[in-house]
């Protein structure tokens, strides 16, 4: 049974960090949210010095379709995928986005594991601020870090395969791990729902064939 981890996270958490670090625990494929924003991105501002076209993200939301659209028709059945995305609580956009991870998981009849990743401001201004992330059009101001710490949360949508895990004090292994662990009980949980599920069908289905033979048996007699 394949599995679809969305990794959830305002920038700097370490998403793509702990998303590599599972992948080689789960042999799963990593596909970042830079993927899908950075083609259109560097189309129009490498130095992140001028404000974004409100319609620009229209133009990335097409991009990450079109990638998921590709791995539900093209992509082996049984291959896992990691998938980051950058979710606020309450905005429209985050969460049209998750939609898109979602409903793909439901194609693949995957096991969708969206996972919360949570930081405190101080931890969370100080890893925004690596010059490393500039290379990849990461955001690294830290005053808009500390602000989205104190005024918004995490992208929180109810679903029962959920984990909120707080990767303040925890390395990018053990954070993996925590969600590799996470992983393998939901996949049990599901295995044995679809086998309760299916059960249950044959348990519906069996009075009904015998009902029918019964009745033809019942025909035949008042015949004789």
């Amino acid at each position: 049974m394949s599995v679809f981890v969305l990794l959830l996270g305002f920038p700097g958490v370490g998403k793509l960090t702990i998303a590599k670090e599972l992948g080689s625990l789960i042999s799963a494929k990593i596909v970042d949210n830079h993927w899908f924003n950075n083609p259109i991105l560097r189309l129009l501002d490498e130095d992140q010095t001028a404000p974004l076209p409100n319609g620009i993200w229209e133009y990335t939301g097409r991009v990450r379709q079109a990638v998921l659209d590709a791995i539900t028709t093209y992509s082996s059945p049984s291959a896992n995928f990691i998938f980051t995305h950058a979710g606020v609580e309450g905005d429209e956009r985050s969460a049209r986005t998750y939609q898109q991870f979602y409903d793909a998981a439901g194609q693949r009849a995957a096991v969708f594991v969206p996972v919360r990743l949570l930081c405190a401001e101080e931890e969370l201004a100080r890893r925004v601020s690596s010059p490393a992330r500039r290379d990849h059009l990461k955001t690294t101001d830290v005053e808009t870090s500390r602000s989205r710490s104190q005024q918004a949360l995490v992208l929180d949508i109810p679903h029962q395969h959920a984990l909120t895990l707080d990767v303040t004090f925890t390395s990018p292994a053990e954070s993996a791990a925590a969600i590799r662990d996470h992983i393998a009980r939901q996949r049990l949980r599901s295995a044995a729902l679809r086998a309760d599920s299916e059960r249950s069908a044959s348990g519906r289905n069996a009075p009904l064939m015998s009902g029918f033979n019964g009745n033809k048996r019942h025909r035949a007699n008042r015949q004789a």
